[in-house]
């Protein structure tokens, strides 16, 4: 391979040129990396974050800086690199998978900080730096394929180099989607998900407990800010908002610590999504241990989700009840006792608490121990095998890729995948050979699990849901809740078994995190000014509106026949009104009306017992029984009125009205006519009552009437009367009514009888003081003021009326103007006739004895006499 070639010249580039050319080939510095290295036939590299942090030296320009120092320990991820050691190591013993095939590692801790990433992904693409042949200017056997690194941001600087020379890298630990991207990391593949399912998992969670108001906290990096705004994207898509969004920055800094927690502090949220590696978070969960916040629900990413050193009793207080997604894990034989086995430069493991000493730069740590303890008897992280989930993760990495050096090696010439049928060149293949035999690895392992690549590199998702549970002992335990699995149908990827969780404070009963309660059905949610969606009023539904389901964003009209309830829940059918003849008002009106054409019919009796009586005589008696027939007509036809409007009483009311009261003012004309033209009789050379004798007024008042009568007929053919119903002027009544039809017409009779009613008052005016004893013209000039008093009070009173009581306002003026009618023109006849016997005489009506040439000149005369 010519790799170790390149890259070494690379190093060489600022000596040639500054200086002249050695005759040997050395790196141009010694990084002084913690790594570990073990030979073989084929090299597999592995980064890893086994401490925490590093001490960046101050940076003068004046002298060679110093060498960056690891700090803090990390057990678990020092857990992770002895998986891959394991697996190597499995694989060479296994007969089957690559027999006679050893394979060798070189590991590197690249500390969790990028730029001694850059070193150790160099380092490994380069050779080991501490075996440099100075004369031959090689080193060890450059690395064939990459496990690592750990976090996304690291993948992407180690994914991008290994790209130009098609060097596999199998991340165990990188979920960043932007990964997923094969135009710019055609070499990298994965055994953890992407991340965009984890925030799809996560954005479902949110939605499953109802939780509409959420804080979010994630690492200033690739991993963190992607994830998060993954997330975020996702959950206001589900309705859900955001209180706050905060950032973990990489450097160490307090005072941003403390500004996260004192922005916890004043939020609402009682639900916070943290984004962050466990490094990141221990700061953060010291001050929010400090600060003793305890009533926040912590949704964990599957970077500390499971993470033993976190979920402890002293954090339990403000972290217990976490839930949070975590890889599927496995139980690996003997995976233990490996470990229990592990001696680092003569001296055991024993404590969790041991920090790194530095002396070698072929060794990761130097733990101060005796070398007399029993692993056994001791529970450490390191020794936690009941979480192995990153680690299986490692796991699998190591053998697909060992699977695929299987697949290489067995290849059969003139069967090859390459040009012209051709094969790899066994343990001198080129990094791209392997790599398309990568891309097409399918096998079950040893757990039964299958293990393939998509075509972004990408496993298939899939997520254990943690809680953080106490026991009765006070340990704290992290328990498996639930399962997300990506390949699942749409909408039951998310599986949970809710009585097994416990939540913030030991509860069993889920966190609330709203903004703003729920709006019952009844109201509907007005946004805030300046607020996210999820801030509103509950505003309660106008009338005639309703809505029927929690958080509705809009109040939906009811049918025209229906109204809302006073809840404004549902629609219910409105009330009708019209005037019945069930009500109380109805019943009244009616019998009004009977009564009073009972009372005109009585009257019409007595005029036809006493139709020889002077006084009948006297009063016209034809026209006054025609009259007395059009009042019984008028009194019947207000019952039209009354009742359910239908299209038969609809017609009826209008029509006969119209002509009845036509009819009858018809007759009061013409009774006025006859008293003026009887005085004209009395002048001189005057014959007029001559050709207006009975037979003439008769003729006259029904000409007058069946003019009334032809204006209804050209109504009824053009636009009759009907029924309708009227939902405007009362919301929340249908008032059943009649409409007119055409306005003109009704207008038109309305000012016919008017008009008749207005020469009748006029003419009658005139008469009131013409001389004799018995002058009928005053009584009709009383009837018709009452007539047109009626209905000019009629006209505001019936505009201003609501619902039924407008036509009871119709019917009164139709039996007021009809009572004012009988009760001027016949009660003074009837009075005399009844209880006045004895001036119901000629003679008393003429008021003195005349001779028949005086007769012939007195208006008593002509009226009896026509």
């Amino acid at each position: 391979m010519n790799l170790n070639v390149h890259l070494a010249l690379l190093f060489s580039l600022p000596f040639h040129a500054f200086g002249a050319i050695e005759p040997t080939c050395k790196p141009l510095e010694k990084f002084n990396l913690y790594g570990i290295h073990k030979d073989g036939d084929v090299i597999i590299g592995g980064l890893f974050p086994i401490h925490f942090s590093v001490t960046a030296p101050q940076l003068s320009y004046k002298a060679k800086p110093q060498e960056l120092q690891c700090e803090g320990f990390n057990f678990r991820t020092f857990r992770w690199l002895q998986m891959m050691i394991f697996t190597i190591e499995e694989i060479n013993k296994d007969q089957e998978l690559l027999p006679n095939i050893t394979l060798g590692y070189s590991i590197y801790d690249n500390c969790r900080k990028v730029p001694q990433a850059v070193r150790t992904a160099v380092t490994l693409l380069n050779g080991v730096d501490d075996l440099f042949d100075n004369d031959k200017c090689t080193g060890s056997p450059p690395i064939s394929a990459i496990i690592g690194a750990a976090r996304s941001t690291h993948s992407m600087i180690i994914g991008r180099i290994a790209g130009l020379f098609s060097i596999p890298v199998v991340s165990y630990s990188s979920s960043c989607p932007c990964l997923s991207d094969k135009r710019e990391f055609p070499s990298f593949f994965r055994t953890i998900p992407s991340d965009s399912f984890q925030a799809k998992a996560m954005a479902q969670l949110v939605k499953h407990f109802g939780w509409t108001w959420i804080g979010s906290i994630a690492t200033q990096d690739d991993y963190g800010q992607y994830l998060v705004q993954s997330f975020n994207k996702q959950v206001q898509e589900y309705g859900a908002c955001l209180a706050f969004t905060e950032a973990i920055p990489k450097i160490n800094s307090q005072q941003k610590i403390l500004k996260i927690v004192d922005t916890i502090k004043k939020s609402t949220a009682k639900v916070i999504v943290l984004f962050a590696g466990v490094g990141d978070i221990i700061a953060l969960a010291d001050e929010i241990v400090r600060h003793n916040i305890t009533d926040r629900q912590w949704i964990a990413s599957e970077t500390w989700s499971t993470a033993a050193m976190l979920a402890t009793k002293e954090n339990f207080g403000s972290f217990g009840g976490t839930i949070g997604f975590a890889f599927r894990k496995g139980e690996i034989p003997g995976f233990r006792e490996f470990l229990l086995k592990v001696q680092l430069f003569g001296c055991a493991l024993n404590a969790p608490d041991v920090t790194s000493g530095h002396t070698s730069t072929n060794t990761l740590s130097k733990p101060v121990c005796t070398g007399q303890e029993d692993l056994e008897k001791i529970n450490t992280i390191y020794t936690d095998v009941s979480q192995l989930r990153v680690t299986y993760n490692v796991y699998k990495a190591v053998y697909a890729l060992a699977h695929s050096l299987h697949s290489l090696l067995l290849c059969e010439n003139d069967k090859g995948p390459f040009a012209d049928k051709t094969c790899a060149n066994n343990l001198n293949f080129e990094p791209w050979q392997l790599l398309h035999y990568l891309k097409e690895v399918k096998f079950t392992n040893r757990l039964g699990e299958k293990v393939y690549f998509d075509e972004n590199g990408d496993p298939i998702a899939s997520y254990d849901i943690m809680n953080w549970q106490m026991d009765a002992n006070g340990s704290v335990n992290i328990l498996n809740v639930g399962l997300f699995d990506a390949s699942a149908a749409l909408g039951q990827e998310l599986l949970i078994n809710e009585k097994t969780i416990s939540w913030i404070g030991q509860q069993k009963q889920v966190p609330h995190s709203v903004c703003s309660e729920s709006c019952l059905p009844g109201t509907r949610k007005a946004a805030k000014k300046e607020q996210p969606i999820c801030c509103f009023d509950c505003l309660q539904c106008a009338d005639g509106e309703i809505s029927n389901q929690t958080d509705s964003v809009q109040c939906l009209k009811c049918p025209i026949d229906y109204w809302s309830n006073q809840g404004r829940d549902q629609c219910v059918l409105k009330e009708v009104e019209f005037l019945s003849f069930e009500g109380t008002l109805g019943i009244i009106l009616a019998s009004v009306a009977l009564i009073g054409a009972c009372i005109t019919i009585c009257v019409f009796a007595i005029f036809l017992h006493y139709r020889n009586t002077p006084i009948v005589r006297a009063n016209n008696m034809e026209l006054s029984f025609l009259l007395l027939g059009s009042l019984v007509l008028c009194f019947l036809c207000s019952l039209f009125y009354i009742g359910r409007p239908s299209l038969w009483s609809c017609v009826l009311r209008h029509t006969v009205f119209g002509v009845s009261f036509a009819l009858c003012i018809s007759c009061i004309l013409g009774k006025t006519i006859v008293v003026l033209m009887a005085f004209s009789a009395t002048l001189p050379n005057n014959n007029m009552m001559k050709y207006f004798g009975p037979l003439q007024q008769t003729a006259s008042v029904l000409a007058c009437t069946i003019l009334q009568v032809i204006i209804c007929v050209i109504w009824l053919i053009t636009s009759p009367p009907f029924p309708t119903k009227n939902t405007e002027h009362q919301k929340a009544k249908v008032i059943l009514e009649c409409n007119v039809g055409s306005v003109a017409a009704f207008c038109c009779v309305l000012g016919y009888i008017g008009l008749l009613a207005s020469v009748s008052f006029v003419l009658a005016f005139l008469a009131r003081k013409l001389p004799d004893n018995f002058n009928e013209a005053k009584f009709i000039t009383f009837s018709m003021l009452i007539f047109c008093a009626v209905w000019i009070t009629f006209i505001p009173a019936y505009i201003s009326s609501p619902g039924k009581y407008t036509v009871a306002v119709e019917v009164f003026a139709i039996l007021s103007s009809s009572f004012g009618l009988i009760a001027c023109n016949f009660a003074p006849k009837c009075y005399v006739i009844l209880l006045r016997p004895e001036e119901n005489t000629k003679k008393h009506l003429m008021g003195r004895a005349v001779s028949a040439s005086e007769q012939e000149n007195d208006i008593s005369f002509y009226i009896f006499h026509y």
